[in-house]
Protein backbone atom coordinates (compact mmCIF):
# COMPACT_ATOMS: atom_id res chain seq x y z
CA UNK A 1 0.00 0.00 0.00
CA UNK A 2 1.44 3.04 -0.96
CA UNK A 3 0.75 6.99 0.16
CA UNK A 4 1.51 9.78 -1.24
CA UNK A 5 2.19 12.79 0.71
CA UNK A 6 1.26 16.12 -0.51
CA UNK A 7 4.15 18.94 0.38
CA UNK A 8 3.48 22.13 2.00
CA UNK A 9 4.89 23.74 -1.43
CA UNK A 10 2.21 21.51 -3.62
CA UNK A 11 -0.43 22.63 -0.94
CA UNK A 12 0.03 26.36 -1.26
CA UNK A 13 0.16 26.06 -5.03
CA UNK A 14 -3.25 24.22 -5.00
CA UNK A 15 -4.30 27.17 -2.94
CA UNK A 16 -3.61 29.36 -4.95
CA UNK A 17 -4.72 28.09 -7.89
CA UNK A 18 -8.41 27.66 -6.40
CA UNK A 19 -8.19 31.02 -5.43
CA UNK A 20 -7.48 32.07 -9.22
CA UNK A 21 -10.44 29.88 -11.02
CA UNK A 22 -12.70 32.80 -9.41
CA UNK A 23 -11.41 35.35 -11.64
CA UNK A 24 -10.12 32.82 -14.78
CA UNK A 25 -14.43 32.36 -14.86
CA UNK A 26 -14.99 35.40 -14.24
CA UNK A 27 -12.70 36.49 -17.41
CA UNK A 28 -14.24 33.46 -19.49
CA UNK A 29 -17.58 35.22 -18.54
CA UNK A 30 -16.70 38.31 -19.96
CA UNK A 31 -14.92 37.48 -23.24
CA UNK A 32 -18.14 35.42 -23.88
CA UNK A 33 -20.24 38.42 -23.36
CA UNK A 34 -18.38 40.24 -25.90
CA UNK A 35 -18.65 37.85 -28.41
CA UNK A 36 -22.46 38.02 -27.61
CA UNK A 37 -22.53 41.41 -28.18
CA UNK A 38 -20.60 41.12 -31.52
CA UNK A 39 -23.06 39.27 -32.85
CA UNK A 40 -25.86 41.48 -32.13
CA UNK A 41 -23.55 45.23 -32.76
CA UNK A 42 -21.42 45.75 -34.86
CA UNK A 43 -20.30 48.99 -32.86
CA UNK A 44 -20.41 49.47 -28.92
CA UNK A 45 -23.97 49.62 -27.64
CA UNK A 46 -23.06 52.58 -25.34
CA UNK A 47 -21.58 54.62 -28.30
CA UNK A 48 -23.70 57.39 -29.65
CA UNK A 49 -22.72 57.33 -33.51
CA UNK A 50 -24.11 61.61 -33.49
CA UNK A 51 -21.94 62.82 -30.76
CA UNK A 52 -19.08 60.23 -30.33
CA UNK A 53 -19.89 59.86 -26.55
CA UNK A 54 -19.66 56.95 -24.34
CA UNK A 55 -22.69 56.50 -22.45
CA UNK A 56 -20.54 53.98 -20.03
CA UNK A 57 -18.19 57.26 -18.69
CA UNK A 58 -21.70 59.37 -18.80
CA UNK A 59 -20.43 62.19 -21.39
CA UNK A 60 -16.68 61.43 -21.85
CA UNK A 61 -15.50 61.23 -26.02
CA UNK A 62 -15.35 57.42 -27.36
CA UNK A 63 -11.70 57.44 -28.13
CA UNK A 64 -12.03 54.12 -29.79
CA UNK A 65 -14.98 55.16 -32.56
CA UNK A 66 -17.16 52.67 -30.81
CA UNK A 67 -15.20 49.47 -31.51
CA UNK A 68 -15.94 47.18 -27.90
CA UNK A 69 -14.02 44.49 -28.35
CA UNK A 70 -10.51 45.22 -26.51
CA UNK A 71 -12.24 48.40 -24.99
CA UNK A 72 -11.31 49.01 -20.82
CA UNK A 73 -14.51 50.63 -20.10
CA UNK A 74 -16.80 48.17 -21.83
CA UNK A 75 -15.01 44.95 -20.34
CA UNK A 76 -14.62 46.88 -16.99
CA UNK A 77 -18.66 47.22 -17.55
CA UNK A 78 -19.19 43.81 -17.64
CA UNK A 79 -16.48 43.13 -15.01
CA UNK A 80 -18.97 45.27 -12.26
CA UNK A 81 -22.13 43.10 -13.83
CA UNK A 82 -20.46 40.01 -13.09
CA UNK A 83 -19.58 41.26 -9.56
CA UNK A 84 -22.87 42.29 -8.99
CA UNK A 85 -24.76 39.07 -10.18
CA UNK A 86 -22.25 36.93 -7.92
CA UNK A 87 -23.00 39.57 -4.84
CA UNK A 88 -26.50 39.24 -4.82
CA UNK A 89 -26.14 35.14 -5.81
CA UNK A 90 -28.03 35.17 -9.48
CA UNK A 91 -27.73 33.33 -12.06
CA UNK A 92 -25.21 34.36 -14.68
CA UNK A 93 -26.55 35.47 -18.18
CA UNK A 94 -25.82 33.21 -21.09
CA UNK A 95 -26.35 36.29 -23.88
CA UNK A 96 -25.48 39.86 -23.39
CA UNK A 97 -29.18 40.81 -24.39
CA UNK A 98 -29.43 39.26 -20.61
CA UNK A 99 -27.07 41.41 -19.33
CA UNK A 100 -28.39 44.72 -20.83
CA UNK A 101 -31.64 43.80 -19.68
CA UNK A 102 -31.36 43.23 -16.42
CA UNK A 103 -32.49 45.45 -13.53
CA UNK A 104 -29.34 46.02 -11.99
Amino acid sequence: MSTTRITDEDLKKALLEKEKKPSDEKQRWVQKMIKKAKQYHKICPYFDKRTKMCFLTLGTKCDREGKFDVCPIFKSFLEKKYDEYKAKNQPLPLDFTDVVASPF
